[in-house]
């Protein structure tokens, strides 16, 4: 991975006034998300399992926007209490980006019950929850935005991922079907499908495939765009479809893959 910086344009004005929920904020896409809605002026809650990663988030933050919670999102309750935090702060909930996601590889027989188990009620539950909790709060409103952070595998499959790609192929879907029973009603729902980002949540596979460095030297035969993606870049497209200026999509599930599922 190049060390050269991604340039980014901030929209400070894009999300003013405007209450934000984060889930998986320590690391990676999360915590890059909540510091750019923070940026691009709304007040942000950061939720993540660990303490000390999403504290460090926070720590981050130069705005004073970002206010970081512990919570796992397989915990219904979890994520209540971080709905009321943005709802306390903002006024508002008008923006939820489920993005909190565990990615446990194995070759799919070897898979343990406990793994798929964890994967489903993180991946696709947390998702489930956050959204029907935020919902009739954004009915009353008359306006939201729901951002699912999907993955390219709901697309395309790849080796040692079948429970990954299924937990992922049911974000997409359910981000469809939100999307049509609110259309109308002032909520929009996005998804995101990043391709390979370089983020944690990837370590796990990399090491399947060789290693991160033998991952990297060799990611133009999968990404044609010859590198892997910043969470930064990931973080600009969620601002654009948490925000007005996207408010002719609902259902979308938008690819930024560096060109993976044009192949």
């Amino acid at each position: 991975m190049s060390d050269e910086q991604i340039p980014m344009t901030l929209t400070p004005n894009r999300l003013e006034g405007r209450g934000a929920l984060v889930t998986g904020a320590g690391s990676g896409i999360g915590r890059a998300t909540a510091l750019r809605l923070a940026a691009d002026g709304a007040m942000v809650v950061a939720l993540d399992r660990s303490s000390e990663s999403v504290a460090a988030t926070a720590d981050l933050d130069v705005t004073g926007r970002v206010t970081a919670i512990t919570g796992d999102v397989s915990r219904r309750s979890d994520l209540s209490l971080a709905i009321d935090q943005v709802v306390e702060l903002a006024g508002s909930i008008d923006v939820l980006v489920n993005n909190a996601a565990v990615n446990l590889p194995a070759l799919f027989h070897e898979a343990s019950a406990e793994d798929i188990e964890r994967t489903w009620q993180v991946n696709v539950m947390g998702a489930v929850h956050g959204c029907q909790l935020v919902i009739p709060l954004m009915l009353q409103q008359g306006r939201g935005s729901i951002v699912n952070i999907a993955s390219v595998n709901a697309l395309v499959a790849e080796r040692f991922l079948s429970i990954y790609a299924a937990s992922k192929g049911a974000i997409a879907m359910l981000t469809k079907g939100i999307a049509l029973d609110y259309a109308g009603r002032g909520i929009r729902c996005n998804a995101v499908c990043p391709g390979w980002v370089d983020t944690p949540i990837n370590h796990a596979h990399a090491a399947m495939l060789g290693g991160l460095e033998q991952v990297y030297a060799t990611i133009d035969s999968f990404q044609p765009i010859g590198r892997p993606g910043d969470p930064s870049e990931i973080a600009s497209l969620v601002s654009f479809l948490a925000s007005d200026e996207s408010s002719f999509m609902t259902g979308s599930v938008v690819v930024a893959d560096g060109g993976m599922t044009a192949m």
